[in-house]
């Protein structure tokens, strides 16, 4: 009944007539913070406001994780109905998006276990070399048409190479934190991140040959 509910509450969130009352003015000066506490005391325009601040960021990350518009969406609605099921055990110690961040990650790696997604099976669990596909060393800043082709060329690699790639390269975690997330060893992470760099390498090139 819980998540019945949750999802009709989300529901009323894609409203699009456009007014603004005053108390939802101030709701859009409130901190993340605030509202967080304010919806876990049952606030739904706080929840509602928290939701249009960050579902675009989470929808993003969940489709450069899976490669799946259909499968992103879907994981938006879920990482969002359990943060109405969370939200009362978030306790201010880190920003509230990086704690949403985590949430989300977890979202979706718990969608790759029940879709029995791993990583692709490897036996170089040592230190791999460092080679960093040339242009995206900091994909985040990239060139907006340079970053559309990486995009694409992403969506193309083997859910175990991509779901490395995106998590060390692009959303910047260390390969410590990934393996606890992914319950790998680091050398596994070290590997997946290699071989995800060459293959993208490669997608790239055909992609320029191609134009």
């Amino acid at each position: 009944m819980e998540a019945i509910n949750a999802q009709k509450n989300l529901l009323l969130l894609a409203r699009t007539d456009g007014h603004v009352s005053a108390a939802e003015t101030e709701t859009n000066q409130t901190s993340d913070h605030a509202l967080a506490r304010r919806a876990a005391e049952g606030d739904m325009p706080a929840f509602e406001e928290l939701y249009q601040r960050h579902s675009r960021r989470v929808y993003s990350l969940c489709l450069r994780m899976t490669g799946n518009v259909s499968e992103a969406e879907d994981l938006t609605q879920e990482v969002f109905i359990q943060l109405f099921r969370k939200i009362g055990s978030f306790r201010g110690e880190s920003a509230f998006t990086t704690w949403l961040h985590r949430l989300t990650v977890n979202q979706v790696l718990m969608h790759f276990r029940k879709r029995s997604v791993k990583l692709e099976q490897t036996t170089d669990e040592g230190d791999t070399p460092v080679q960093v596909v040339r242009g995206t060393e900091n994909p985040n800043q990239m060139p907006v048409v340079d970053r559309i082709a990486l995009d694409k060329a992403i969506t193309q690699l083997p859910p175990g190479y991509r779901t490395v790639f995106i998590l060390h390269d692009i959303e910047g975690h260390e390969h410590e934190e990934i393996a606890r997330m992914l319950g790998c060893s680091v050398g596994t992470s070290k590997s997946q991140l290699h071989k995800a760099r060459m293959k993208l390498r490669g997608l790239l090139r055909q992609q320029n040959e191609a134009t």
